[in-house]
């Protein structure tokens, strides 16, 4: 019986560990390309490496009558077991189908503890089975149907109407601190061009940013992120508003609004736009461009430039950066996840310190220049001074503190801060108070 079971066992030790081998590697193959959507019902094809090291080794071949002698089972061993009974029993056939089926029923135990491994992740492009048609992804091609009552809005959304209609008041807030005669249809071209010009240049922003978007909370909802329209249909848009707008202020109003509009279309989206992935001096040429409106404003006014269309561009320029780095500080994993490089994610403590330093500038404007350049009254500095002072007070508490509360506090205060100021300015024109001009003339002489 002795020699039997030996004779027997090395044959079926040997099939058993070839076929163990060759799942093995098939198994390893298959869990390199399993998907996640793979279920219970593949997981018996799927062995795991730790059946190579386990995997069975052929008995071998006695050579001579002492290597015949029966060898105690190796009880750490999972394929080695029962030789004993093997050994003792009467029928060797049973005890082989009983051995295999104790092999069988430990190997399934074992691989139905085994998981799906998900090394690649599902791409929506590749069917998982012989004659299985693969669903179409969110990135392949569909036709897009817009109503036509909704294109209005869809227009005002890709026009970013908040950000434009800022920018169309501060171009009307330099036209109507200009020295200039006021004309009401030469005002309202100017804001009609101006805002088609702005809406051109955030539409095409928007175009550009689209995959970085999509990564951000803040974003995520714009049109062409959702894709309720085509970029096409959104770069179209861009190019006739854009075209109308300068085309409206060259024809209508004067030469020179219409080159600053077009410089600051140019300026915004072919500089700006790219360098906001690229270095923080975006938030210095994005002060830049919003300080440029006012400009537009007075030079359609006027026909040229003054002094006084630089202050106004001065007010603008520092207002924005106490504005965008108490906005941009809350915003900080938005933009990171977006890859912009931004002053509240790459120096923190830069942000604080321009946010602050731009505030004292504000001050100074408002108290000593405006007044000196005979933009305003000295009125206006008394008047700006409670407005200018807490605007320094929240800059500050936003330098030490550096917390979400101070930045929010701040943000929401320049909201307030920037039209009350225009219309101060507004206000104390010098020319809409002759009687000062005729106090100072007598002690000139």
């Amino acid at each position: 019986m002795h020699q039997l079971t030996l004779k027997i066992l090395p044959r079926y030790s040997g099939l058993l560990s070839c076929l163990l081998q060759v799942q093995t590697k098939r198994s390893l193959h298959l869990c390199a390309a399993v998907t996640q959507r793979i279920g219970k019902k593949n997981r018996a094809k799927q062995v795991t490496s730790k059946y190579v090291s386990s995997a069975i080794k052929p008995y071998p071949v006695p050579s001579s009558k002492a290597d015949m002698q029966p060898t105690m089972p190796n009880p750490t061993h999972p394929y080695q077991m029962h030789s004993a009974e093997l050994a003792a029993s009467p029928d060797p056939s049973a005890t082989i189908q009983d051995l295999n089926r104790r092999v069988e029923t430990a190997i399934q135990s074992t691989l139905d503890q085994v998981t799906p491994c998900p090394i690649e992740p599902k791409d929506g492009n590749k069917a998982e089975g012989e004659g299985e048609v693969a669903e179409p992804s969110q990135g392949q091609w569909r036709e897009q149907r817009v109503a036509l009552g909704q294109l209005p809005s869809l227009y005002l959304q890709l026009s970013k109407s908040r950000l434009t209609g800022l920018v169309v008041i501060s171009a009307l807030a330099g036209y109507g601190m200009a020295p200039g005669v006021f004309e009401l249809s030469t005002c309202a071209l100017t804001a009609l061009g101006t805002f088609l010009t702005s809406s051109s240049a955030n539409t095409i922003n928007q175009y550009f940013e689209v995959p970085y978007d999509s990564q951000m909370a803040r974003t995520r909802n714009r049109v062409l992120v959702k894709g309720l329209l085509s970029p096409l249909h959104a770069v179209s848009f861009a190019a006739v508003v854009g075209s109308a707008g300068v085309g409206t202020l060259a024809l209508t109003v004067n030469p020179l609004a219409a080159a600053i509009a077009a410089s600051t279309w140019a300026l915004y989206v072919a500089v700006y736009t790219p360098m906001k992935r690229l270095s923080i001096v975006n938030t210095w040429v994005g002060a830049v461009v919003g300080a440029l409106p006012p400009v537009i404003g007075w030079a359609a006014c006027t026909g040229g430039l003054e002094p006084g269309a630089l202050l106004m561009a001065g007010f603008l320029y520092c207002w924005q950066f106490p504005h965008f780095n108490a906005l941009s500080w809350n915003l900080r994993s938005d933009y990171s996840r977006g890859g912009y490089r931004m002053m509240a994610t790459t120096n923190p403590a830069l942000c604080r310190r321009v946010a602050l330093r731009h505030c004292v500038a504000t001050l100074g404007l408002s108290s000593g220049l405006a007044p000196l350049l005979g933009l305003t009254t000295w009125t206006f500095a008394l008047d700006s001074l409670p407005l200018n002072l807490w605007l320094v007070y929240l800059g500050w508490r936003f330098h030490r503190r550096a917390d979400s509360k101070s930045a929010k506090q701040l943000f929401k205060f320049t909201l307030l801060h920037l039209p009350l100021l225009m219309l101060l300015l507004l206000i104390s024109k010098k020319s809409l108070h002759p009687e000062q001009a005729v106090k100072v003339a007598p002690g000139t002489l």
